[in-house]
């Protein structure tokens, strides 16, 4: 028998795959329908109104509207998997129609705020999807008299802020340093920012939230119940449900906050090491106002050109004035050689544009900045994180300089603990790293060369400098922290083994929580309906 010609394979081939492709478009379309239709019946909404909140894959806006909040590049190629449709609701009713429609059509749930999801948890997966895209339900209204604000999750803490300071330049809150990142991801999964050390995680100044539940049950803190509450307080809202809104606890700033950056070298006559010895002695005991993160780099040699050299910059903000806290830190913290020159006296406000880019007070600008939620703005990346509960001795410092100049390429955020942290017991929320951790540490690197090759280079190399510092991290289990998204430390499959996958990443970041958080989602998600790589899993079957 004669083999047929290459000829006709390739038609062969081609038919077959034209076949597949609509098949595939044929389901995506009566899944689209099927969604639709029921979203029409659930919220009362015409034709026309639903256009304005539902892209399908075929809509010219799609690829604008998924990428617009897609802050990691690797989860923005061709190949990355695309949602069926994306929601951007208006309305809380839009977000409980969304959700009942989702698993009418049998499609998973991906919610989305800010999308700084460090694995694109948040817009991507396996299965057939839809994002709900918070963006839309970004209101702050701040109470001043009851100093309270109640945020929807689609606001950014930029947002935040500014909506803050419109109504008082006395009061502040305590979220991160990245005005684009969204509240409703941040604030669920416990948050943290420079005021940390002074009044506790960002999760600890929550009061209200509301919630659609996998029955599309619209719940606040009261008709919730407290158990459901305390699990979003820092157990990632995308395992319980959709985040709807945040009411938080604003917290009182004063007039004037000082801010300073100090830098050491390996070269200098005290070394970055030097520093880091007494830094670690001092960062989680001192003053409950001040907060020094510090940020370990590579910089140019001043004594063998053309290599490089580690650095540690000394990133601080001190609640209170420069003559104050020079004051403090010449006698606690000596090496850093702190001086009235080092510091700049700057508003609350103007504090949190500094913390976003140090040029932004010297290039003029305005608060108005903070409403920028910088669009369609991403970069390759990997991050991972650890706790450290004795401080690391000096040799395990210069192992770790060493290993960064080998890479070349990861940095290393330092961000300290004590005061309010070390006041707080480790199960009054779901984020348990609490008294006896000194500091929390980021593993960082981004990239620009978009080839497999760079991106399988870089994220070795963190995983090398995260293998390398083990000796002076927690453990059993060693710890990582939900916000820094990191799928390296386990992933769940959801077959037969969900609850013992879950069990793995899931005491890593919640530790004896993690118990507690899985008779939450047993009770309130039986059919584990909102799910992702890392979400909590529902309790094993006895039966």
């Amino acid at each position: 028998m004669s083999k047929p010609c290459f000829g006709y394979l390739s038609f062969v081939v081609l038919l077959l795959a034209v076949l597949t492709l609509s098949v595939a478009e044929a389901a995506d379309s009566a899944v689209h329908d099927t969604f639709l239709k029921c979203l029409t019946e659930k919220t009362k909404m015409a034709s026309g109104e639903l256009s304005k909140i539902v892209f399908a894959q075929n809509n010219p806006s799609f690829t604008t509207v998924l990428n617009d909040l897609a802050r990691n590049e690797r989860y923005r190629t061709a190949q990355t998997p695309k949602p069926v449709l994306v929601v951007t609701p208006l309305k809380e009713l839009q977000v409980q129609g969304t959700v009942i429609c989702a698993k009418t059509a049998k499609l998973q749930i991906r919610t989305r705020s800010g999308g700084h999801d460090y694995e694109g948890v948040s817009y991507v997966s396996k299965e057939p999807f839809i994002i709900v895209d918070m963006f839309n339900l970004r209101e702050v209204t701040v109470d001043v008299k009851n100093e309270v604000a109640v945020v929807q999750a689609g606001a950014t803490l930029g947002e935040v802020y500014y909506r803050i300071w419109e109504k008082s330049k006395a009061h502040g809150y305590p979220a991160g340093v990245c005005p684009t990142v969204g509240a409703g991801g941040h604030i669920s999964g416990a948050g943290y920012g420079n005021m940390v050390r002074k009044y506790g995680m960002t999760v600890d100044n929550l009061i209200d939230a509301k919630i659609v539940d996998a029955k599309g049950n619209l719940l606040d803190k009261k008709s919730m119940g407290e158990d459901l509450f305390w699990a979003i307080k820092g157990g990632g809202g995308g395992s319980f449900g959709v985040i709807v809104s945040f009411t938080i606890k604003l917290v009182p700033v004063p007039e004037k906050v000082t801010v300073f950056r100090v830098e050491k070298t390996m070269e200098t006559k005290v070394t970055a090491t030097d520093l880091l010895v007494q830094w670690q002695q001092v960062a989680p005991t001192t003053d409950h106002r001040l907060f020094m993160r510090v940020l370990l780099q590579l910089a140019n040699s001043e004594v063998q050109k053309g290599k490089m050299t580690g650095q540690a910059s000394i990133v601080a903000m001190f609640l209170g004035g420069a003559d104050e806290v020079v004051s403090i830190l010449g006698k606690e913290f000596p090496l850093l050689g702190l001086k009235k020159e080092n510091c700049t006296e700057v508003s609350w406000i103007e504090s949190v544009l500094w913390w976003n880019d140090g040029k932004s007070l010297e290039n003029g600008d305005k608060p108005e900045t903070l409403l920028d939620r910088n669009l369609n703005s991403s970069s390759f990346m990997k991050r991972k994180s650890d706790f450290v509960e004795k401080a690391i001795p000096k040799e395990g410092l210069e192992t770790m300089f060493e290993t960064m100049i080998e890479l070349k390429t990861i940095g290393l955020v330092f961000n300290p603990y004590g005061g309010k942290m070390a006041e707080i017991s480790s199960d009054a929320t779901p984020f348990p790293r609490r008294k006896g951790t000194l500091f929390k540490v980021q593993y960082s690197v981004s990239w620009d060369d978009p080839s497999p090759a760079t991106a399988q280079e870089n994220t070795n190399g963190a995983k090398k400098l995260h293998s390398v510092m083990t000796p002076y991290m927690s453990s059993n289990p060693r710890g990582a922290y939900l916000n820094y998204r990191d799928l390296d430390i386990g992933v769940n499959n959801f077959g037969p083994n969900s609850f013992e996958e879950g069990k793995v990443y899931g005491t890593k970041f919640f530790g004896k929580n993690f118990d507690r958080l899985v008779d939450v989602k047993t009770k309130v998600d039986p059919e584990n309906f909102f799910r992702n790589e890392q979400s909590i899993p529902v309790r094993a079957s006895k039966a």
